[in-house]
């Protein structure tokens, strides 16, 4: 890791730095929850693809 934990961007919104949450979590925990993440569209919305295929469908 760099001497840096955040970018200036997150330092100015006082953003938590990204990783793990606290030494307890598991490395394959915060791997799942970052792969739940990138497949949904939201924390209870449908799959990411679906709103993605929303924006590409042409006509009317």
């Amino acid at each position: 890791m760099t001497d840096r934990d955040q970018t200036h961007g997150r330092e100015r919104n006082g953003a938590v730095p990204g990783g793990k949450p606290d030494a307890q979590t598991s490395n394959e925990a915060v791997r799942l929850n970052g792969r739940k993440a990138r497949l949904s569209a939201g924390p209870d919305g449908p799959d990411a693809t679906v709103i993605g295929d929303t924006f590409k469908k042409t006509g009317g």
